[in-house]
């Protein structure tokens, strides 16, 4: 039996029933970038869905360029840099830039990204769609320092179910500050 709808279910109710402030995730967001980034290359950050904390005004006060990921609707994902052209529904149907060529890793300094819930190892639960796993599976991608952001009732307390391609991420950000697996 496959658990992961169960625990999909159970960390989205967890997620409604608290409240968090999107900005003090983005202070907490901010102090990761301040220590862990050169800001030279290009920040990953995500489109938020609902119920996800919104970190787009970042945007408008790191100093290095933003990217967000394009879905192509079947499976891969690639990022591309955020510039004021119009957003466009990826194959998801989620905001994304159309234009730009897709951004290598040694273009990217960091990603942040969404996730419904993650472990004390790392490991990401996020929607069933697998797009993050794939591009993490490439070691190039793997190499990229990635950072889920989700607030502290979602922080698993025991290990979540992990697939053979899972790659654990290098942290987590809630409102209460960053996080390092075991």
């Amino acid at each position: 039996m496959n658990a992961k709808p169960a625990l999909r279910d159970w960390y989205r109710y967890r997620r409604q029933q608290q409240s968090v402030s999107t900005s003090t995730i983005e202070a907490s967001v901010l102090g990761l970038l301040q220590s862990e980034s050169s800001q030279t290359e290009a920040i990953g950050l995500y489109w938020p869905l609902p119920g996800e904390p919104d970190l787009r005004a970042l945007r408008g006060v790191i100093n290095a360029p933003t990217a967000l990921p394009w879905a192509d609707g079947a499976g891969g994902l690639s990022y591309r840099v955020w510039r004021d052209a119009a957003l466009e529904p990826d194959g998801c149907g989620i905001p994304a830039p159309a234009a730009g060529p897709a951004l290598t890793p040694d273009q990217i300094s960091l990603l942040l990204v969404p996730a419904l819930a993650v472990d004390q190892h790392g490991i990401r639960l996020g929607y069933g769609g697998g797009y993050y796993d794939r591009l993490r599976s490439d070691p190039a991608w793997a190499a990229v320092p990635a950072w889920v952001v989700l607030p502290s009732a979602c922080l698993s307390p025991s290990p979540l179910p992990r697939e053979p391609w899972d790659v654990p991420f290098t942290g987590w950000i809630t409102e209460q500050g960053a996080g390092r697996p075991r």
